[in-house]
């Protein structure tokens, strides 16, 4: 039935109340008349589907509320699906489920993106359905609505992101000489940090959207378990200060560079200098920076997480789609990996590096580490000795490299492992100038 405006209607179905749902249903309850004068569509919540009735009632959307996903799915009314349930699980099943029903779908879903991205979008495009997946990478920045239009015409050279805030806000207090636990504690007290925080601190997080991105920016196929990962559980206030004190700040970057060889593409922590655009990038903000050959460097910025900026993006997919099912103007199916360039193996990278080794404070130990060093090829650039309090028997020997490669880089490590040289796991970031 066509409204009042002569307007056919658009029927959603929404699968998950959580932080982003809630803030999906707020936003088209209060916009409806909005979207409908200044966008065209007449979009209208029909179906609502969570595992907490109590937060279906505080929406106000109680009577179209039920416990079963799949029962929205089926609804032979809805036109679009919104899947904000999260994870790889049934989240999936519901995508899967809903393009099986001809349904087109909007998701937040960077784990099922990273990892079934391709399949379901081979999938939606041979059923000449739609699936949009703007929020699930980088909260409300409109990070790949620019990769898929505005950056088209360009052939991406790099992409290097900060895009998880939880792990963001704890370098900063940590950086203010917070420990590594207390920096936790306060972002879980504020909400930035799950009760179980692996997938933030361990780097899985920006992984998947790093897969996201780098699918998108080089037109090449690239699933979660690709990505070369490390998380900042290792990171310490002495060597955000001693970084600090070189001129560099310490980001959970995620990072994919094209080369001669391929695709260089790694999320872990790494030292970027002051005076780079991401170094001002605080709190549990996001911000990626793209360059191409053609617009140069950009750098999008924005809230990576939230009920608001997540709920944005994805309400920006769902008049996007809305307006096209409206009007009739589908948009053709994009083919992602047509390309498919070779994936560098993060051995063959070559970087420059920050090491701090705690060893036994006795004559001969630095230049048995040095002799390593020397033994497979990595230069040193400069070396000093940390402080350490007297009488601990231990000392910090800090390194900087030149550029080297990372398997180099572990043969030094693995000999002065096995030369009994180490008291404690070395720490090892590497700089990204």
């Amino acid at each position: 039935m066509e409204s009042m405006t002569g307007i056919k209607p658009v029927r959603v179905g929404l699968i998950g109340l959580g932080t982003v749902g809630s803030g999906v249903v707020k936003i088209l309850q209060e916009h409806h008349d909005d979207f409908l004068r200044d966008q065209g569509v007449d979009i209208q919540l029909i179906a609502v589907a969570s595992t907490d009735p109590a937060q279906a009632e505080a929406l106000g959307v109680k009577e179209i509320f039920s416990t079963d996903g799949f029962k929205v799915i089926a609804n032979p009314d809805v036109d679009i699906v919104i899947e904000l349930v999260g994870g790889t699980g049934i989240a999936l099943k519901f995508i899967q489920a809903a393009l099986d029903a001809n349904k087109r779908v909007v998701t937040a879903n960077k784990a099922v993106m990273a990892t079934s991205g391709h399949e379901l979008l081979a999938v939606a495009g041979s059923k000449g359905l739609e699936l949009a997946f703007e929020a699930s990478v980088g909260g409300g920045i409109p990070i790949i609505g620019a990769l898929r239009n505005s950056l088209i015409g360009n052939r991406i050279e790099s992409v290097m992101g900060i895009v998880n805030g939880t792990t963001n806000y704890m370098l900063m207090r940590i950086l203010d000489g917070l420990s590594y636990d207390d920096a936790l504690k306060e972002a879980q007290e504020l909400g930035y940090a799950e009760a179980d925080p692996t997938a933030d601190v361990e780097g899985h997080d920006a992984a998947a959207k790093n897969a996201i991105l780098t699918t998108l920016a080089f037109n090449t196929e690239v699933v979660l378990e690709q990505v070369y990962t490390e998380g900042i559980t290792k990171i310490t206030p002495t060597d955000l200060a001693i970084a600090s004190q070189l001129g560099y700040v310490v980001k959970l970057l995620a990072i994919a560079n094209r080369t001669p060889e391929g695709i260089q593409m790694r999320t872990h922590p790494a030292m970027i200098s002051k005076s780079h655009a991401l170094a001002n990038v605080n709190g549990v903000m996001n911000a990626i920076f793209v360059v191409g050959d053609a617009v140069g460097e950009t750098m999008f910025y924005g809230a990576g997480a939230g009920s608001g900026p997540a709920a944005s993006a994805v309400v920006g997919d769902l008049i996007e789609v809305a307006q096209r099912l409206t009007y009739g103007n589908l948009r053709p199916y994009i083919r992602f990996g047509t390309e498919q360039l070779p994936l560098v193996a993060i051995e063959d990278i070559a970087t420059r590096y920050y090491l701090r080794l705690t060893v036994p404070d006795r004559v001969g130990i630095v230049a048995a580490t040095a002799a390593a060093f020397a033994d497979h090829g990595v230069s040193i650039s400069r070396m000093q000795q940390a402080d350490t309090a007297f009488g601990t028997e231990v000392a910090e020997l800090i390194y900087m490299t030149h550029p080297a490669r990372e398997g180099d880089l572990q043969a030094v490590l693995a000999q002065i492992k096995n030369a009994s040289l180490l008291v404690s796991e070395p720490v090892i970031i590497r700089v990204e100038d």
